[in-house]
């Protein structure tokens, strides 16, 4: 069986998943592991196999990785994929895919040169019942799309800070927005207020406790997407809502209720996310087509682009196109 040499730069929370995922597959080689903390990078390579490193571009040459996953903070996105892509190195890098639109479109750029396979780890597109949602919303005329995401504040304390996550909507409702445009297609113009005051007595705090986002979709159905970060666990949701003439379709995290005339119908899902996004990426590899992937980096870059008009029209309070 082939099997892809597979590196991680990043070895913290937000890579836990692909380990998991990763290391129970066959056809997949674990080389290296890099983070800036060597502990952490020593920690992952004791448990998952593969050598150490804190520098990234040692780790790419030393190693010679088929692929790279990059799960790090928005803010440090900083070479870490050019790097990898000019080398030839396929990747697969978590959400949001930088901090500023100058950096992904530089990113965007390398890649498309470097002509590598690319994943991007919105991993609600890998459930099934998402793809059964699009079927059956295809072709229909959407009225409205609304997106929510309310949380409370994730314990990290690089999230809490504009100029390291780029704020929640960026950080984290990008799941929504993301699914919003599977979904419903491109967005034409975003014009979004936020809100402060709820958060005053965390240290460091200077994102927006809540905002609001209006969208005009390309199709013209209207959009809104909506996010708290004040929320205690126990209200905590996410979700995205479909209306069209003919049925409401709500997706509830992977779970689907169609609302039609005087009939209800939900779908749970099947699938391990998780599994799924890493079965299509691994083997996208071993055979240099993309067509399982649902989302590479230039798909991704259009999410991205929408939220970073977001948190400029809640800067400037105009509308901004993507």
């Amino acid at each position: 069986m082939t099997q892809v040499r597979v590196a991680f730069v990043g070895c913290g929370r937000a890579q836990e998943e692909h380990y998991r995922h990763l290391s129970e597959r066959d056809d997949v080689e674990v080389v290296g592991h890099c983070d800036l903390d060597g502990g952490r990078a020593a920690a992952a390579a004791e448990r998952y196999g593969g050598e150490p490193f804190t520098d990234h571009e040692a780790m790419y040459d030393q190693t010679r990785p088929a692929a790279v996953y990059i799960s790090v903070p928005p803010f440090a996105h900083t070479d870490l994929e050019e790097a990898a892509a000019v080398r030839g190195i396929n990747l697969f890098i978590e959400k949001p895919v930088a901090l500023d639109r100058r950096t992904a479109k530089r990113i965007a750029a390398t890649i498309r040169k470097a002509k590598i396979i690319t994943s991007v780890g919105y991993c609600w597109r890998y459930f099934d019942t998402v793809e059964h949602a699009r079927k059956l919303i295809k072709n229909k005329a959407i009225c409205l799309v609304r997106g929510y995401w309310d949380g409370p504040m994730p314990e990290a304390w690089w999230w809490r800070r504009q100029d390291k996550s780029g704020g929640q909507l960026l950080e984290q409702t990008t799941h929504i927005v993301d699914l919003m445009r599977h979904l419903c297609g491109e967005v034409a113009e975003v014009h979004a207020i936020g809100s402060t005051g709820c958060m005053t007595q965390v240290p460091d705090f200077d994102i927006h406790d809540s905002s609001v986002a209006s969208l005009q979709m390309k199709n013209g159905a209207a959009g809104v997407v909506t996010s708290v970060c004040v929320a205690s666990n126990a209200a905590a949701k996410a979700g995205v809502e479909v209306v069209t003439p003919e049925a409401v379709f709500t997706l509830d995290y992977g779970k689907l209720t169609v609302r039609e005339d005087g009939k209800t119908t939900e779908y749970e899902p099947r699938v391990n996310v998780y599994a799924e996004q890493a079965g299509a990426f691994v083997e996208s590899v071993k055979t240099g087509r993309k067509k399982k992937i649902r989302s590479t980096y230039a798909d991704a870059l259009k999410t991205f682009l929408v939220t970073c008009a977001a948190n400029e029209s809640m800067t400037s309070g105009l509308p901004v196109k993507p």
